[in-house]
């Protein structure tokens, strides 16, 4: 939540290398005319026939990887309800669940010898990780870490499987830190410390000798990191990356020969992009030089290849780049966000196969490997199942319009129901990601599914903050959260009104952590646009949100919004907990208990607002949850409840979904 990145860019230490060729990719659409956008005719679709419990019980998928032979992938699903693990052989086949838990697991990482299969977990989504190490062939699992105050994840192996390198974060301290432990010593060793509360370190990575670790530092506002290179031996840490100014410079991998690191960096034209870091001389030769958001991945085995993913507007290509040639060969997948599934290698171990995620708009996450010889792929894990039709599900319009400012084009997903007439009767929902750094992709979403077959249209809109667009987009809310992007968001809603297929009066507003924050403001802000809002698991008064949420969140916090004292008035006008007497619409909170990002308060003290006055506001906690929701009963129970808050008060209009009735 709220992961900010960069204010300006000046020039910098490192001397960068241009590369031979760079990947050339699609330029940005233009404005799109509402009125051309039209509702596609399905005769077979059966109107509301999907139902949360059908949406909720398709599985989801996660982190994943490769046994030492690459005979097996181990990966966590929720097939059993909680987030554990499951083993697959790699060719396909039935899963079979190897650790079982209340608790949800993620970050997967099997050990060279092939005897362990580390992973984290934490409790009721207190984000207070712990790393357990789980045997892939008796099933027994332990401990390895047991610390209730502190938080360590990303756990990754050495290649000789002696030591596993993760990151460590008490839970009063705003910074994390790198620990190496010793598997046969059963000793720790800290390979960073001390580090300024402002700033964190991140992704360890071993090179093939085991002699060094590549990880990157970044800082609390998201403008500017590093990248580190440490002796496991001597704790010597030295930069790779000196510079002056504000840029992002990443660690992705180094090579199998130790003399390259592969990072993503936006210093090169203020988009990301990916290059070469040569460890002895810290020269950089570029990749790309997109004017999208590129992303380093990983090197082949015997290092003669590398792989980087490319989003283009909400959608991401995988790409298999060629050190010999210099040419970069996009892979022939579906459409939607693909990714390789790294833990920490997507290549299988003798580099014939690539695991990848493929997720899009009528299919939800699922592992493939990519046969590299051939070129084709093969799907391991089939997550739509529950009686649900891929021709039942909405395939959304990117279409792009201006911002209310006039400075930015925004771009958003527009899921129209199948069969929507447009007669200006219907209902809409305006859907807002959090972050604010994040992006709405071209992927699946289960309530927007939902929601179209009900019959509403749904606006998933970037606004300005959002990843995906380049360095001067992403800072544009930079000291101005809850300002310029609720008017991007609101600029939206100007724009469908003009399709034609809108009541105005039947437009409901719901978002998730940024986007239940984005949600207030605009019921607070703009009261009279909204029929209904949803905040998900918000926050409401900077105030006290900095006071009481995780350390790391409030140095990001208040690196972005500037000192409260001195901004007062910002922080002030940008709370929406000051303005809800201006609320007209009903609201519906969800929380959970044990979030540590946006605590239970926060939605709290809205609903106790809200009534005190007469209002209407419900809340619902989730005692065993987090910041968002793990467990797949709660999943059903929270959107059943938005589901029905919405029916209530934002009806769809009677549009006859179904031609064959």
């Amino acid at each position: 939540m709220r992961l900010i990145t960069s204010l300006l860019i000046t020039a910098i230490l490192i001397p960068f290398v241009a590369s031979a060729e760079a990947q050339t990719l699609a330029i940005p659409q233009a404005i799109t005319d509402p009125k051309k956008v039209s509702s596609k005719p399905n005769a077979q679709v059966e109107p509301r026939g999907l139902t949360i419990e059908k949406l909720y019980m398709t599985r989801q998928i996660a982190g994943s990887t490769w046994s030492p032979d690459g005979k097996q992938i181990a990966f966590v699903s929720n097939m059993s309800g909680r987030n554990n693990l499951w083993i697959v052989p790699s060719d396909g086949g039935y899963p079979v669940q190897l650790t079982v838990s209340d608790q949800r697991q993620s970050a997967p990482a099997w050990s060279p010898d092939g005897k362990w299969i580390a992973y984290q977990s934490d409790h009721d989504g207190d984000e207070l990780w712990d790393i357990f190490l789980v045997s892939p062939k008796t099933g027994k699992v332990v401990n390895l870490t047991q610390t209730s105050e502190i938080a360590e994840e990303s756990p990754t192996w050495s290649p000789d499987g002696r030591y596993l390198a993760y990151e460590v974060k008490p839970k009063t301290s705003a910074s994390t830190e790198i620990d190496v432990y010793d598997m046969i010593m059963r000793e720790v060793k800290h390979i960073t410390s001390g580090t300024a509360q402002d700033k964190g370190n991140h992704a360890p990575i071993w090179a093939r000798d085991g002699r060094l670790i590549v990880y990157t530092q970044d800082s609390a506002k998201g403008t500017d990191s590093n990248i580190f290179a440490a002796d496991v031996a001597t704790g010597q840490n030295t930069l790779l990356t000196p510079h002056d100014g504000e840029h992002i410079f990443e660690a992705n991998d180094i090579s199998p020969d130790g003399k390259h690191v592969l990072l993503t960096s936006n210093a090169s034209n203020r988009y990301n992009n990916v290059g070469l870091l040569d460890l002895a001389t810290k020269k950089i030769s570029w990749i790309t030089k997109d004017k999208w958001e590129i992303s380093g991945a990983e090197f082949s085995p015997e290092g003669k290849r590398l792989t980087f993913t490319a989003n283009v507007d909400g959608n991401q290509d995988i790409y298999i780049h060629d050190l010999t040639t210099g040419k970069s060969t996009q892979l022939a997948i579906a459409k939607g966000v693909n990714r390789p599934a790294r833990a920490p290698k997507a290549f299988s171990p003798d580099g014939t196969r690539l695991m990848y995620l493929h997720n899009g708009p009528t299919a939800p996450n699922d592992l493939w490997t990519y046969q590299i010889t051939t070129g084709k792929s093969r799907q391991i894990t089939h997550s739509l199942l529950a009686g649900i039709r891929p021709e039942d599900l909405v395939e959304p319009f990117l279409i792009h319009y201006p911002s209310g400012d006039g400075k930015f084009t925004i771009s958003a997903w527009l899921y129209v129901p199948f069969n929507m007439a447009r007669n200006g009767q219907n209902a809409a929902i305006v859907y807002i990601h959090g972050g604010p750094n994040s992006q709405v992709t071209n992927s699946f979403d289960r309530f927007i599914q939902y929601a179209a077959n009900q019959g509403y249209m749904v606006l998933a809109p970037n606004f300005r903050g959002s990843r995906g667009y380049g360095k001067e987009f992403q800072d544009a809310d930079l000291f101005d959260m809850g300002g310029g992007d609720l008017q991007d968001v609101l600029a939206g809603v100007d724009w469908i009104k003009q399709t034609g297929h809108l009541d105005p009066k039947k437009i409901a507003v719901m978002g998730p952590s940024y986007g239940g924050y984005l949600t207030m403001m605009a019921v607070t802000k703009a009261p009279d646009v909204w029929a209904a809002g949803v905040p998900i698991v918000p926050f409401v008064n900077w105030t006290t949100e900095i006071q009481n949420e995780d350390p790391e969140l409030r140095e990001s916090d208040l690196a972005s919004m500037g000192d409260p004292v001195k901004n007062k008035a910002l922080y002030d006008d940008r709370s929406p907990i000051n303005f809800v007497d201006q609320v007209k619409a009903p609201l519906l909170l969800l929380a959970g208990r044990n979030d540590p990002r946006c605590p239970k308060s926060e939605a709290q003290q809205v609903v106790d607002a809200i009534k005190k006055r007469g209002g209407n506001a419900e809340i619902k906690i989730y005692e065993n949850e987090g910041h968002l929701l793990s467990r797949v009963e709660n999943q059903i129970d929270a959107y059943k409840r938005v589901a029905n808050f919405l029916l209530a008060h934002v009806v769809p209009a009677d549009c006859s979904c179904s031609l064959n009735e």
